[in-house]
C-alpha cells in the first residue's frame, strides 16, 4: 500500500468510535441478557448521537467465564448473543446507518473448551499440542512462581500429559503459543474470514503479551512481540480499509509510537493506560486507593499529546468494560454530576486522537454500590475472597470493590425510566444501577442541556473543524491544582479548552488568551465572569486566524 493511499484510508482519525458491551446494551428476547438484534433495534440512536464505528466487546462463541473473553470459537457466535446471520445483519444495518462495526477479538489466549485445547491436552504428540504454552514439571510443583492476573498460580497441571499450561489470565483461558507458526496462520485465517464479512476493524484483547517468555517471567513487550505485529498486519490488516487497536497495558510513548507508526506496519493505535493507573498506590494492585495526583495527570496527557503528535497516534477513552465510571472516580456523581460529567467530555474530545465513549458514559451513567453477592465479575469475586482471607476488612474490601470494579461498567445500559431501565423485561444478568428513573437515554435525547447533547455537540465539532484531528497541543497553567487548559493549533486555527477538574470556584487568568476567540462548547447554560470557573465548568473556544 503506498503512502497516499494509507494517508486516504486513516478515516479512524477523524472518527469517534463507541464501545457497547453487548451483554448489558439491550435485550431483544427478554432473557435478561443483551444481544445483536438489541444492538440493531438501537442503532438509530447510535447514529443520532453522532458515532462512526461501534466497537462491541466479545461476541464470538464462548462458555462465558470471563463474560467473552474466553473463545471457544472464533468463527461462531455466542448463542446467548444470536446467530452468525444476526452478526452479518448487524454489519449491514449498520452501514445504512454509516456505523462500521469492531470487533474484539482475544489473540493471546483462548477458552480450555476451544477445540484445539481439547485435543492439546490429550496426549504431547497431538497435533494441537504444541498451540498453547507447555512446561514439564510435577504435580505440585509450577514451573515458576508467576501468578495469574484473576488470583492463583499462572499454571495449571494436566494429569494426562504430565505437564503445566500456561494463563496469564483465568484457569480456563490457556495462553495460546505464538512461537508457533501454525498457530499465527491460523488466526490471520480467521481474521481475514471476517474482514470478508465486512466487520470495520479490531480491537486486540491484552496484544502486548502475545510474545510472553514465562520462563524469563516476561509477560507484556516480550522480544519478539513488534516481529508478531508487523506480520499480523501484513498478513490481514493491511488488505482492508480497518481500523486496528490494540490493548496495551504496558506501553510507553515510544512503545506506542512503534505500534502506531503512521507507516501502517502494526495499527492504527493502542490502549495505554498511564493515566488510569495513576489513583492506586504505586507499586500495588488497582483495588489500593489513593487519591488522584491531578498535577500528574496533566503531565502524562500532555507527553503522550506531544510525543505521539506526528508520529503516531492516541486513543482517548475515560472508560470501557473494565474500567469504573468516570464521573464516579474523577467527577461528583452528585450535585454535579452533569457538569462534571460534561467537563471530563469537553477535556477528552479537545485532544489528538480517537475518542472512544463507553455506552452509558454519554449518559453520566454512575458506579453502583452493590452487596458482595451482586456482582458477577470473576476478578472481583476473586479479589473478595483473597483479601478477607488475608485479613483485610470486609468495609474495606467493599469499598475497594464500589471504586474499582469491572462490574461498574457492566450495569445495563439505562434507557428509560420504565422497569430494568428499559433493558429487558426479563430478569436482568446483573442488577440494574437503582438511579434509572433519574438518569436514562429517553430523558437526555430530548433535553438540549443533557450529557447525552454535550457529547453530540463534541461529535459534530470534531468533524467540522481540522484542527482538533491535527492541531498540536500546548499545556496551559502547568502547575495549576485545579485549572486543565491547554490549546490545539494549526495553520488555520487555535482552540482552547480550559477546564476547572474540581468542584470550588477558582480565578482564571484568560481574558487576554480568548480575545477575539468564539466560545463553541460550555457547560454551564448562563454565561459568568470570564475569569472565573465555577465548580466543574468547561469552556471550548475557537480563533480562526
Amino acid at each position: 500500500m503506498d503512502k497516499d493511499k494509507i494517508k486516504k484510508s486513516q478515516w479512524w482519525k477523524s472518527a469517534v468510535i463507541y464501545q457497547i458491551y453487548p451483554r448489558s446494551f439491550s435485550d431483544s428476547n427478554q432473557d435478561g441478557i443483551g444481544d445483536l438484534q438489541g444492538i440493531i433495534s438501537k442503532l438509530d440512536y447510535l447514529e443520532n448521537l453522532g458515532i462512526d464505528a461501534v466497537w462491541l466487546s466479545p461476541v464470538c462463541r464462548s462458555p462465558q467465564d470471563d463474560n467473552g473473553y474466553d473463545i471457544s470459537d472464533y468463527q461462531d457466535i455466542d448463542p446467548v448473543f444470536g446467530t452468525l446471520e444476526d452478526m452479518e445483519e448487524l454489519i449491514q444495518e449498520a452501514e445504512k446507518h454509516n456505523i462500521r462495526i469492531i470487533m474484539d477479538l482475544v489473540l493471546n489466549h483462548s477458552s480450555d473448551e476451544h477445540f484445539w485445547f481439547q485435543e492439546a491436552k490429550k496426549s504431547r504428540e497431538n497435533p494441537y499440542h504444541d498451540y498453547y504454552v507447555w512446561r514439564d514439571g510435577e504435580e505440585g510443583v509450577p514451573p515458576n512462581d508467576m501468578r495469574a492476573a484473576f488470583g492463583g498460580s499462572a499454571w495449571e497441571w494436566v494429569p494426562e500429559v504430565r505437564q503445566y499450561y500456561f494463563h496469564q489470565f483465568s484457569v480456563k483461558q490457556p495462553d495460546l503459543n505464538w512461537e508457533n507458526p501454525k498457530v499465527r496462520q491460523e488466526i490471520y485465517h480467521m481474521i481475514n474470514w471476517w474482514i470478508q464479512k465486512g466487520v470495520g476493524g479490531f480491537r486486540l484483547d491484552v496484544i502486548d503479551q502475545i510474545a510472553k517468555e514465562p520462563d524469563k517471567k516476561i509477560t507484556n513487550n516480550g522480544p519478539r512481540l513488534h516481529e508478531y505485529l508487523r506480520e499480523l498486519s501484513r498478513e490481514t490488516f493491511q488488505k482492508a480499509d480497518l481500523v486496528t487497536v490494540g490493548e496495551a497495558w504496558g506501553a510507553t510513548t515510544e512503545l506506542a509510537r512503534l505500534y502506531s507508526n503512521p507507516d501502517n506496519s502494526e495499527l492504527s493505535m493502542v490502549f495505554q493506560f498511564e493515566h488510569i493507573c495513576l489513583d492506586q498506590t504505586e507499586g500495588k494492585e488497582k483495588w489500593d486507593l489513593e487519591p488522584l495526583p491531578f498535577l500528574k495527570l496533566k503531565e502524562v496527557f500532555a507527553r503522550w499529546q506531544k510525543e505521539l503528535y506526528g508520529k503516531g497516534w492516541n486513543s482517548l477513552f475515560w472508560n470501557n468494560h473494565d474500567l469504573p465510571r468516570i464521573v464516579s472516580r474523577w467527577g461528583d456523581d452528585g450535585k454535579y454530576r452533569i457538569e462534571s460529567a460534561k467537563m471530563l467530555a469537553v477535556l477528552l474530545h479537545g485532544m489528538q486522537g480517537t475518542p472512544y465513549i463507553y455506552q452509558g458514559e454519554e449518559l453520566g451513567m454512575t458506579n453502583a454500590a452493590y452487596d458482595i453477592d451482586e456482582y458477577q465479575d470473576i476478578e472481583t469475586l476473586n479479589l473478595y475472597k483473597e483479601r478477607l482471607e488475608k485479613g483485610y476488612k470486609k468495609e474495606d474490601v467493599m469499598d475497594s470493590i464500589h471504586a474499582k470494579s469491572r462490574d461498574n461498567a457492566r450495569t445495563p445500559m439505562q434507557w428509560n425510566d420504565e422497569e430494568n431501565a428499559g433493558f429487558t423485561k426479563g430478569k436482568p444478568w446483573i442488577k440494574v444501577n437503582p438511579n434509572y428513573k433519574e438518569i436514562n437515554a429517553m430523558q437526555q435525547v430530548e433535553d438540549e442541556d443533557s450529557i447525552f447533547n454535550c457529547y453530540k455537540e463534541l461529535i459534530r465539532l470534531r468533524r467540522n473543524y481540522p484542527v482538533f484531528v491535527e492541531g498540536d497541543f500546548r499545556m496551559m497553567f502547568a502547575e495549576d491544582e485545579n485549572i486543565f487548559a491547554y490549546t490545539r493549533e494549526d495553520k488555520d486555527t487555535q482552540l482552547l479548552v480550559v477546564c476547572n477538574f474540581y468542584g470550588e470556584t477558582v480565578n482564571c487568568p484568560l481574558e487576554d488568551s480568548v480575545k477575539d476567540m468564539k466560545l463553541l462548547i460550555s457547560n454551564y447554560k448562563e454565561f459568568a465572569q470570564m475569569t472565573i470557573l465555577r465548580p466543574y465548568e468547561a469552556r471550548m473556544y475557537l480563533r480562526e486566524k
